[in-house]
């Protein structure tokens, strides 16, 4: 009988290219859930669709994700970043498998390597302490995962590279912040990751739960990150180096945001692509829709 998979946040940059890639897997039955299908702000809209379902794993792709927003939107950032957590942990039946996508900024501090799961986290801004509680209402069951991510762009919906492209076609010159490091996720090397994730575990009985890594290999900063989309798309636009503290967001950033992918890489035997080559892949797939 093929395995039944609900995913919320269908309209989000990692619902969207799980449903992309959904086509390529007629082994699965995926059922996907927008807002209006599956809104996490609301318990009874979690408790309708997970109680007393036949789902045999639920990934949880819908985030409250504007981080300066949050600054100032503190309840709807808690109901859908955490308290949601606690329903869907409450209502999935237990044998429903959980796969919750988190986030860097749970870390926020720099121990001069990549950052490991059992590292310690200090979030510092709404959007990071809300998810970071998220986190700990899964870890209360079992048979739930979270991948913490990075700097997620995708071809689907409104991200960095997107902006930088609309923008240096624009301007002459763009001012970037340099002083964070980290390492951008294609959002479709995450969703391959997590259905490689779900076949390992029909594959092999080991123990789904924990917490784990999840960005492409290698590092960057945000204002090289943008000189390599230009450079890519062969766009003439010159970006300055500015700081953090220049840029003056409402809400504080983490300056590092490497993070180590060896557990996942070793639990589940997933192969995790460099991030510059991943970015031309992207680039490539928002090319062919122009």
């Amino acid at each position: 009988m093929k395995k039944k998979i609900l995913v919320s946040g269908s309209t989000g940059q990692v619902g969207q290219e799980l449903q992309f890639i959904s086509n390529q897997h007629p082994e699965y039955i995926f059922e996907f859930k927008n807002r209006s299908q599956l809104d996490l702000s609301d318990s009874e809209s979690i408790k309708n669709s997970l109680l007393n379902s036949d789902y045999d794993y639920f990934i949880n792709a819908a985030a409250y994700t504007a981080v300066d927003k949050a600054e100032t939107e503190i309840n709807l950032a808690n109901a859908v970043n955490a308290e949601a957590l606690q329903s869907i942990s409450a209502f999935a039946p237990n044998n429903c498998k959980i796969i919750h996508i988190s986030t860097d900024y749970v870390y926020n501090h720099n121990p001069g390597r990549p950052l490991e799961e059992t590292d310690q986290t200090l979030a510092q801004n709404i959007y990071a302490k809300s998810k970071l509680k998220g986190e700990s209402y899964l870890r209360q069951r079992q048979n739930a995962m979270t991948i913490r991510t990075s700097w997620v762009y995708s071809s689907f919906g409104n991200n960095f590279v997107k902006t930088m492209l609309r923008l240096g076609k624009d301007r002459d010159n763009l001012s970037i912040v340099a002083d964070q490091i980290g390492t951008p996720t294609y959002a479709r090397d995450l969703a391959t990751a997590i259905i490689e994730i779900i076949k390992f575990d029909q594959d092999n009985s080991t123990s789904f739960s924990g917490v784990f890594n999840y960005s492409n290999m290698g590092q960057t900063n945000w204002a090289d990150f943008a000189r390599k989309i230009f450079e890519l798309e062969g766009i003439s636009c010159q970006v300055q180096n500015t700081t953090t503290e220049a840029y003056n967001a409402p809400a504080a950033r983490p300056l590092w945001s490497v993070l180590s992918k060896e557990k996942i890489k070793k639990k589940f035997s997933i192969e995790i692509p460099e991030w510059d080559l991943s970015l031309a892949k992207c680039l490539s797939e928002i090319n062919k829709g122009l």
